[in-house]
């Protein structure tokens, strides 16, 4: 491993306590700090797996494996083809695609050929393409051939110099054209589409392989990726993500990790969490490059039953999800089919994890859920759970390697522990800014070099951070502060409530309300019984007002509930 243990450091101009009491927590092999600059960029990172674990499988879909070796010649092939078609160091590559076998082989293709990522969710609509992609200046779209008709409708407002059509089935042999008859004939899922000038992800594979592509002067402070915040509080911006801040986050992973799920040759990551989401591209795909593991690529984690299946035919090591995710295959039919025998542990992140479904998981898997935290403008991880841990902790565990955390007051005093505040975070895995808005990186830096996140914390005692909720969701109840998180904690806790959100409404006399909206497991659950429930477990002003049944909840494609969304119906009805 590429770290070295060093003592703890000192106190910071800012007057952040000198006492950092996560490091006395830390696994005795886990170093406190990563030497971040031991792997170049991720390009150095992709050839050394490549050399080191040549015949190691890199990733799996629908039932067919890639090696590392056939990984770097579909590298090889895209940088190649980029290069040909034009591409400068720094251009802008946009991907508009699920977890395909493609998706890997483009991401390093475009990083190999000196040029930058924008991932981009296929779920868009045209306006959201069109800002993502006019922001960014992309010169070039991979886009899945599933949603070429949303291409094709923002294409007039687009200064594209070339479209790429990817196929399910491409990278997948034989096996891809019944892929590819399924996805168009038999859930015709493939629009009709028209992109003029576009090139068949094939053809760039065949052209590309005729010529080895230009090698190009990468450096650590390069950009790797433009990573857009998911937008869910405000209009997307692009974190700037250079090679430096990535590897340095592979490396703090890896640091945590690896000393638990060991040395072995057959790792293999459940990757449901998409690669275009910061979450799955780094702990899913990148940290599998670094160990020579096997990224298991779910295209549509939606489809639970499929999910199931693929899973019950597979043997995991390595797992990663968020909440939501968690809370469906805990519940699906044929769960306790799969093996999890393998299973080292199964990580969490993105959303709060409920107790109720780390306990659940537990009974069906044997490993409890150890949860993590990180933002896209931190490449993501700040902070993780011991992986030694034998039930759910409720906290977000502890500061990675270099990591340094504290919380602040508005006015950007840090607080003491066990007090509540604005997490802010510094290391080297915190982005160089957004994109081209200077205004909004300044907004997010306090004047030490922090990034503030704009989540609500406190740090306990033994060094652990606690997210109590996010700064913009939180509701004022005649002056008391309610945090949407626990209630809806306290809501799926009860048996007949399958996933609850929380937000606050406008009210005259109170200043807001708390509003709740439910999807049950029990169809004879009435408000009454479960407001009863609530006032058991919160005090008076916390118990929800108003509480509404609903089929489903608003979520984005990782399982994230938008309580944004709710709040914009609410308004947009009245």
């Amino acid at each position: 491993m590429n770290a070295t243990t060093q003592p703890a450091a000192s106190p910071d101009p800012a007057g952040h306590p000198s006492d950092r009491p996560w490091l006395r927590s830390y696994p005795s092999n886990v170093p406190q700090t990563i030497d971040d600059a031991s792997i170049g960029t991720l390009n150095d990172m992709l050839l050394q797996a490549i050399a080191d674990y040549p015949n190691r499988p890199a990733a799996e879909s629908f039932g067919t494996r890639m090696t590392y070796a056939e990984l770097g010649r579909s590298v090889d092939a895209v940088a190649s083809w980029l290069q040909r078609q034009g591409l400068r160091k720094g251009d802008r590559v946009a991907i508009m695609l699920p977890n395909v076998m493609a998706y890997p082989a483009i991401i390093y293709g475009v990083l190999s050929a000196g040029g930058t990522v924008v991932n981009v969710n296929p779920l868009y609509t045209p306006r959201e393409l069109t800002h993502q992609l006019q922001d960014s200046g992309a010169r070039f779209l991979f886009v899945l051939e599933n949603f070429g008709a949303t291409v094709e409708e923002a294409l007039p407002a687009l200064k594209l110099d070339r479209a790429v059509v990817v196929k399910p089935g491409d990278l997948l042999g034989a096996k891809g054209a019944i892929v590819n008859l399924v996805s168009r004939y038999v859930k015709k899922a493939v629009k009709p589409f028209r992109l003029p000038g576009s090139v068949p992800f094939g053809t760039v594979l065949s052209e590309g392989a005729r010529r080895k592509p230009d090698p190009v002067a990468v450096t650590r402070d390069d950009i790797a990726f433009l990573q857009y915040t998911g937008g869910t509080t405000g209009i997307s911006k692009g974190a700037v993500l250079l090679h430096r801040n990535v590897v340095a986050n592979v490396l703090q992973c890896e640091a945590w990790m690896r000393p638990f799920f060991g040395e072995r040759a057959d790792h293999v990551m459940v990757t449901a969490l998409p690669l275009y989401h910061i979450f799955g591209l780094t702990v899913c795909s990148l940290l599998m490059t670094r160990i020579g593991g096997c990224q298991l690529l779910i295209a549509n984690p939606r489809d639970i039953a499929g999910f199931v299946k693929t899973l019950q035919k597979s043997k995991i090591t390595l797992m990663s999800g968020v909440n939501t995710l968690y809370n469906a295959l805990a519940h699906a039919p044929g769960i306790e089919k799969v093996d999890f025998s393998q299973l080292v542990f199964a990580v969490a992140g993105g959303m709060a994890t409920q107790e109720t479904v780390a306990k659940k998981w537990k009974a069906v898997s044997g490993q409890p859920i150890v949860e993590g935290y990180g933002l896209s403008e931190t490449s993501p991880v700040v902070c993780a759970n011991r992986l030694d841990i034998e039930e759910f902790t409720g906290t977000i565990g502890y500061p990675l390697p270099s990591t340094d955390v504290s919380v602040r007051a508005s006015d950007g005093t840090v607080l003491p522990f066990g007090e509540r505040g604005e997490l802010c975070v510094k290391g080297p895995q915190v982005m160089a800014g957004y994109w081209q808005r200077p205004d909004e990186t300044a907004r997010v830096t306090t004047q030490d070099g922090y990034f503030r996140t704009g989540d609500v914390a406190m740090i306990l005692p033994d060094g652990q951070v606690k997210i109590v909720d996010r700064m913009k969701d939180m509701i004022l109840v005649s002056g008391f502060n309610v945090y949407p998180n626990e209630v809806e904690d306290v809501l799926v806790k009860h048996p007949g409530v399958m996933e609850a959100a929380v937000i606050g409404l406008p009210d005259e006399q109170a200043g807001e309300i708390v509003v709740a909206y439910v999807v049950r497991k029990d169809q004879s659950l009435g408000p009454d019984e479960l407001r009863r429930f609530c006032r058991e477990n919160l005090t008076g002003y916390k118990v929800p007002r108003r509480i509404e049944f609903r089929e489903s909840l608003p979520k984005t494609n990782v399982g994230k509930v938008l309580r944004r969304v709710l709040k914009d119906e609410v308004a947009s009805s009245s």
